[in-house]
């Protein structure tokens, strides 16, 4: 009786299937997760260590609703130094409770029920169910390995409609790794003027790019005031569990995120402010650090799914890998749930991120030098009795 109470739109949507076999993983100490996309590294002692004596001076309140305005500061100096992105830190910069919720805010503020969302596929897998339950239209791009899994001129122009809104990107992505480069958005960027689309840009991975230097959509011509920038502190700067993310752009649509905030998060939490505050301050050669580190993983386990015969994609940023297992037979959550069974190794089934992960999973990378060899060994023993 009670899920008559539960809203049609909610029962609609299925649980996160990263979340499904992360649980599956969870409590066996056999299993090698590759699953959730979480640094394996603590949070820098030097952070630690301002939030204790913030702890013991008290500093447990509220704080304004858009954040600390000292790192709000501290923010935009970071983004305009970094990628070349200028924001007023009073009212062009809000902190928010992970960057996942400023996605969510992002996503209710804009929203008007029957809106198309256009969401590159393969993408990370939140995009689609919260434009859902807010009576948006999801509208995949597919994209491919051939072409990088890169978003293209030729393939947006196919989907806009005159319902057309909201183009929501992830570069790096989650989970392909992919990069986008000035080259690539400049086309992109001009049918979202042609258009005028508003574009809800997730650049979490920003900062783990191994080959290049991120570009932002939002630092073309003609695009910050169309832009919302969303990013955090989880990824690079191993953060995951203090949820402290930020939203930026344009004035008026950042106040009508903050009134959505105002009435849920209220706030991110203070302590997890601080640790930024520290990190943006003192914390680059931390975050350089577990860079390099995440670098040469990638290499090892490109490498070695390549010889162990899955085609894998180069993953340009982010920390995944998405090989191909088309060619084995097995759809993606069948090979998945048979890898997980038989050799103990939990990776993502590629169909969770839309209909172009299809025929592939998803393996982070974030896990130590140790436990990828030994998933790779794994893995070549199930090939073998797969093929």
């Amino acid at each position: 009786m009670s899920s008559e109470w539960i809203a049609p739109r909610l029962r609609e949507i299925a649980p996160s299937g990263i979340r499904a076999f992360f649980d599956l993983s969870t409590g066996n100490q056999d299993i090698i997760s590759l699953g959730v996309g979480e640094p394996d590294f603590v949070t820098p002692e030097h952070v630690r260590a301002a939030c204790i004596r913030a702890l013991n001076n008290g500093e447990t309140m509220y704080t304004p609703n858009s954040g600390l305005l000292e790192l709000r500061e501290e923010i935009a100096s970071y983004l305009y130094g970094s990628f070349n992105l200028r924001y007023e830190p009073t009212n062009e910069v809000m902190v928010t409770v992970g960057s996942s919720e400023a996605v969510d805010l992002a996503l209710r503020a804009f929203i008007t029920p029957g809106d198309e969302i256009i969401i590159p596929s393969p993408s990370y897998i939140a995009y689609s169910p919260i434009t859902h339950l807010n009576g948006g239209v999801t509208v995949e791009v597919e994209s491919s390995a051939e072409q990088g899994f890169k978003l293209t001129a030729e393939a947006l122009r196919k989907v806009i409609t005159p319902r057309s809104k909201i183009l929501m990107v992830n570069f790096p992505t989650n989970p392909t790794g992919t990069v986008m480069s000035c080259e690539d958005w400049l086309p992109i960027a001009q049918i979202v003027k042609e258009n005028n689309l508003l574009v809800i840009s997730d650049e979490i991975y920003a900062e783990l790019t191994y080959d290049s230097q991120h570009v932002s959509i939002a630092s073309l011509p003609g695009m910050m005031e169309r832009t919302i920038v969303i990013s955090g502190f989880s990824k690079a700067f191993a953060m995951t569990g203090w949820r402290v993310g930020y939203a930026c752009g344009n004035q008026e649509l950042i106040a009508a995120m903050l009134k959505i905030h105002q009435y849920t998060a209220m706030c991110a939490p203070v302590l997890g402010q601080i640790a930024a505050i520290e990190s943006l301050r003192n914390g680059m050669e931390h975050k350089e650090h577990m860079k390099q580190c995440f670098d040469e993983r990638r290499k090892l386990l490109v490498s070695g799914f390549r010889s162990i015969g899955l085609p894998c994609h180069e993953p340009a940023g982010a920390f995944y890998a998405f090989p191909s297992i088309a060619h084995t037979g097995l759809k993606s959550e069948d090979f998945a749930l048979q890898l997980l069974r038989e050799v103990g190794v939990a990776a993502v089934p590629g169909h969770v991120f839309g209909a172009g992960g299809e025929g592939y999973i998803r393996c982070s990378y974030a896990a130590s030098l140790q436990k990828l060899t030994e998933a790779l060994e794994r893995i070549e023993d199930f090939m073998k009795v797969k093929l």
